[in-house]
């Protein structure tokens, strides 16, 4: 029976070290990602890497927020799996796309002004994907009893930053969609969970404006004394897909060093 982890944001950041983990551990990786052909030279290394672990690696260079790509790409996975006639499911989701609008509420500067489009592609792409892309592999019967849901939170679901609004809000519908989901899929035997890592030197950070202030702040007060890495978080991620874990669902799970204890 091939275990597989569907993995959205797959080819940076927490994305790619949690394939790259997963594949250590033998498991299959369907990757979703978006990317430019300059940075697909990459994305295949990564590919090879995953492979040389003697597991497979599908990944798709597509918009996770897009209803027709989930069900192709959804639709293209069952289609493989009953192929194969192994048994294939998928073990873990796990969504982590960073895709949003860094921009002010209100400014005097009406083009520093966050806008409805951007507002609502933020929570889209950045909250609501995780249930889209949950109902389609549930009714395709892709996960079932002893599948794991994770998402990637971050501190911005309580606490506020310039330029991190948009952000902000979408981390706290995801940390809410994670509880509405655990409730429901609870019969089902699945479980879902929020990952809420420390400050991590990723692209998505090296976004936000005033991001060396963030980083400086994170290394003064992690009681681990040093910051938190997408590693760190990959590990978690395996050692949280453990079968023997199944009664631990609807929770925020902090993945820090103690960063977030002495905020």
């Amino acid at each position: 029976m091939g275990e597989w982890a569907l993995i959205l944001g797959a080819s940076s950041g927490f994305g790619r070290a949690t394939a790259l983990e997963f594949s250590r551990n033998g498991v299959n990786v369907i990757g979703i990602h978006l990317d430019r052909k300059a940075a697909l030279k990459e994305v295949e290394k990564l590919v090879e890497s995953i492979k040389s672990n003697g597991v497979e690696a599908w990944y798709f260079n597509v918009n996770a927020a897009e209803e027709k790509v989930i069900k192709k790409v959804l639709d293209e996975v069952k289609s493989r799996f009953e192929k194969r006639k192994e048994g294939d499911w998928i073990k873990v989701i796990m969504h982590s796309l960073a895709f949003g609008a860094l921009k002010k509420f209100v400014s005097e500067d009406e083009e520093e002004m966050i806008t409805k489009k951007q507002l609502e592609m933020t929570m889209d792409v950045m909250a609501n994907t995780l249930v889209y892309w949950t109902q389609a592999a549930f009714k395709r019967g892709l996960i079932k009893r002893g599948s794991k849901i994770f998402a990637m939170t971050s501190s911005g679901d309580q606490r506020v930053m310039p330029y991190y609004g948009a952000v902000s809000a979408a981390k706290a519908a995801l940390e809410s969609h994670i509880r509405q989901l655990a409730l429901e899929l609870a019969p089902y035997g699945i479980t879902c969970n929020a990952i809420k890592a420390g400050v991590t030197d990723t692209p998505a950070l090296r976004k936000i404006p005033g991001h060396e202030k963030i980083i400086k702040y994170a290394l003064e007060r992690n009681p681990s004394g040093r910051m938190t890495t997408p590693e760190d978080v990959a590990k978690a991620i395996v050692a949280l897909s453990d079968e023997r874990l199944y009664w631990m669902t609807g929770n925020v799970i902090n993945v820090d060093g103690g960063e977030d204890i002495t905020a």
